[in-house]
C-alpha cells in the first residue's frame, strides 16, 4: 500500500492530538530522523552565532561597529562566492555528496580554529600598535580597520555566519522540501521547528557552562581558549551526528517506496537540463515570486540587523570580557530557545486554519512592536535613570535585557511561523527553481539583508564621521519602521501568488 493511500485512509486527528502531535505512526521514520537533522544543524547555529559575536565584539580594539563591516565586505562577498560555487557543484555532484562535504569542511575549520589558529594568534594578527597607526592615518575607517586587525576572527565570524545560511536555510530546507510532500509539510514543518528549537535550550546550558570556566580552571590557562575548545569540539560531534542520520535516511528510509517523494512512484516528464551559472540567475531573478521571497528575507534581515547592531553594544558595555560575554548569549539562546516553543505550541495552527498570509504576518508584525519598544527606551532611557539606579541597574543593563526580550521574540516568531511559511512557498515551484531559486534567496538574499544593513550603518558612519553606534540609533530606528512596512506588502502579494500556485497544483 503507497503512502499516500496510507495518509489519506488514516482516520482524522482529535482536535487534542491534531494541536499537538498531527503525524501518523507510520510516518515517524521518516518525520524524526528529519527533526533531529534540523536540531543537530540549529545546536551548532546557536553555538556559533554567539561565539562569532563574542569573539569579534570583544577582541581588543575592536567592538560592535565591526559587525556590519563583517557582514557587508566580508559575509555578502563570500556568499555571492558560494552561491556561484554551489551552482556548478549542484550541476555536477549528487546532494548527498554536497551535504556531507560541506559538513565536513565546516567542522574541519572549526577545529583548526580552537586548537590550531587561536593558540597561535600572536603570529597571524597584527599588533595593537600597527592597528592603532592605521587608525589614525585613517580615521574615516575606523570601522573596518578592525575587520583586518583581527583577521582571523573575521574569517571565523564569516564561517559561522555561513553555517546556518548554507547549512540550515539551504541544504536542510532545500532537503526537506524534496522528501516531504505538501501535505505533510503543513503538518511537519512546525513540528520541525518545536523539536529542533529543543537545541537552543541545550546549546544556551552548554555555552554558559563552559563559557563560565574562568574560576575553574589553573593559573596561566587561557579561559576562552579553553572555551573555544570545547565548543568547537561540541559543534563537530553534533556534524558527524547530522551526516549519520542524513545517510540513514538516504540509504534506509527512502529506499522505502512509503517514504520516498510522490514524483518517484510516477512516470515523470522528461526533466529540465540543468542550468549555468549565468543561466540561473538569469531564470532566478526574472522570476517575480522568488523575488517576492527575496523581499520577506531581506526584509528580516535588515531589521533584526539593525535592530541587533544597538543591542549588542549594550551586552558589551555590561560584559566587557569575552567569557562573561558568551556566558550572557548562553542564557540569552535558552530564553529564544524557550519562546520559540512556546509560540509553536500556540501558533502553529495558524497556517492550517487562517491560511498562509496569517502565519507569514506574525513576524513583521512582532519586529516592529517590539523594535519600538527597545528604541523608545534606548532614547528615553533617561526618564528611568534614577528608578534604576535605585534598584541597583544601570540604564545599559535594562537596555541589554529589553533588547533581548525584543531579540527573542522576535527570533521566536521567526523559528515558529517565518521559517515555515517561507519554506512552504517554494514547494509548488518546479525542481530546478525550487533548488536553484532557493540557493540564491537563501544565501544571497539572506546576506543582502545583513549587508543591507551593514550598508547603511556603513554609509552613515561614514557620512556624520563617527563609529558610535548609539550617534547613529536615530536614524537606524526610522529605516528600519520603513523596512518592516515593505516586509509586510511582500507578505500580502506573496501570499496571494502562492495560493494561486496550490490551487493551481491541486487542479492538475
Amino acid at each position: 500500500m503507497s503512502a499516500s493511500k496510507t495518509s489519506s485512509q488514516a482516520p482524522e486527528f482529535s482536535k487534542v492530538r491534531a494541536a499537538l502531535w498531527p503525524v501518523h505512526q507510520h510516518e515517524l521514520k521518516k518525520f524524526l530522523p528529519m527533526c533531529f537533522i534540523m536540531f543537530f544543524i540549529l545546536f551548532n547555529y546557536s553555538i556559533l552565532r554567539n561565539t562569532k559575536d563574542a569573539l569579534v565584539i570583544t577582541a581588543p580594539g575592536s567592538g560592535p561597529e565591526i559587525l556590519s563591516a563583517l557582514k557587508f565586505y566580508v559575509v555578502m562577498p563570500m556568499a555571492v562566492l558560494f552561491v556561484v560555487m554551489y551552482t556548478k557543484l549542484a550541476n555536477i555532484f549528487a546532494r548527498e555528496v554536497l551535504f556531507v562535504g560541506f559538513i565536513s569542511i565546516f567542522i574541519a575549520f572549526f577545529l583548526a580554529f580552537s586548537f590550531v589558529i587561536y593558540p597561535n594568534l600572536e603570529s597571524y594578527h597584527p599588533s595593537i600598535d600597527l592597528v592603532d597607526q592605521v587608525n589614525a592615518a585613517y580615521p574615516r575607517l575606523q570601522a573596518i580597520i578592525p575587520v583586518w586587525g583581527v583577521w582571523t576572527y573575521s574569517l571565523f565570524y564569516m564561517m559561522s555566519e555561513l553555517w546556518g545560511s548554507v547549512m540550515l536555510s539551504l541544504l536542510f530546507w532545500q532537503y526537506a522540501n524534496e522528501i516531504i510532500r505538501t501535505e505533510e509539510a503543513k503538518r511537519f514543518y512546525a513540528l520541525f521547528g518545536l523539536i529542533a528549537n529543543v537545541a537552543l535550550l541545550v546549546a544556551g546550558e552548554l555555552n554558559e557552562r563552559l563559557s563560565d570556566i574562568k574560576n575553574s580552571l589553573p593559573e596561566g590557562v587561557d579561559p576562552w581558549g579553553m572555551s573555544l575548545k570545547y565548543l568547537t569540539s561540541a559543534v563537530a560531534v553534533a556534524g558527524i551526528a547530522a551526516i549519520i542520520l542524513y545517510l540513514y535516511l538516504n540509504h534506509v528510509v527512502l529506499k522505502d517506496p512509503r517514504y520516498a517523494p510522490v514524483e518517484s512512484g510516477k512516470k515523470t516528464k522528461k526533466s529540465k537540463p540543468k542550468l549555468s551559472v549565468g543561466e540561473s540567475f538569469k531564470y532566478i531573478f526574472t522570476n517575480p515570486y522568488i523575488g517576492l521571497i527575496a523581499l520577506l528575507v531581506i526584509g528580516y534581515g535588515i531589521s533584526i540587523n539593525l535592530i541587533e547592531v544597538v543591542w549588542k553594544y549594550n551586552i558589551k558595555v555590561v560584559y566587557p570580557d569575552s567569557n562573561d560575554y558568551n556566558a550572557f548569549m548562553g542564557k540569552f539562546t535558552k530564553l529564544t530557545g524557550l519562546t520559540t516553543i512556546i509560540l509553536i505550541m500556540f501558533t502553529k495552527g495558524i497556517v492550517r486554519k487562517f491560511g498562509w498570509f496569517w502565519g507569514a504576518i506574525v513576524t513583521p508584525m512582532i519586529t516592529i512592536t517590539t523594535g519600538g519598544l527597545f528604541f523608545t527606551f534606548i532614547f528615553a532611557g533617561e526618564i528611568f535613570d534614577s528608578w534604576l539606579m535605585g534598584l541597583g541597574y544601570s540604564a545599559s543593563f535594562a537596555a541589554m535585557w529589553i533588547g533581548a526580550t525584543q531579540n527573542f521574540l522576535t527570533k521566536g516568531t521567526k523559528y515558529s511561523n517565518f521559517d515555515p511559511t517561507k519554506e512552504m512557498a517554494y514547494i509548488p515551484l518546479d525542481p530546478e527553481l525550487k533548488s536553484k531559486g532557493k540557493a540564491a534567496v537563501d544565501v544571497i538574499g539572506g546576506r543582502l539583508g545583513k549587508a543591507g544593513g551593514s550598508a547603511v550603518q556603513q554609509i552613515l558612519f561614514f557620512g556624520l564621521g563617527t563609529k558610535e553606534i548609539m550617534v547613529v540609533a536615530p536614524y537606524l530606528a526610522g529605516i528600519v519602521a520603513v523596512v518592516v512596512a515593505a516586509w509586510a506588502f511582500a507578505v500580502k502579494v506573496l501570499s496571494k501568488q502562492y495560493n494561486a500556485k496550490i490551487e493551481e497544483a491541486h487542479a492538475s
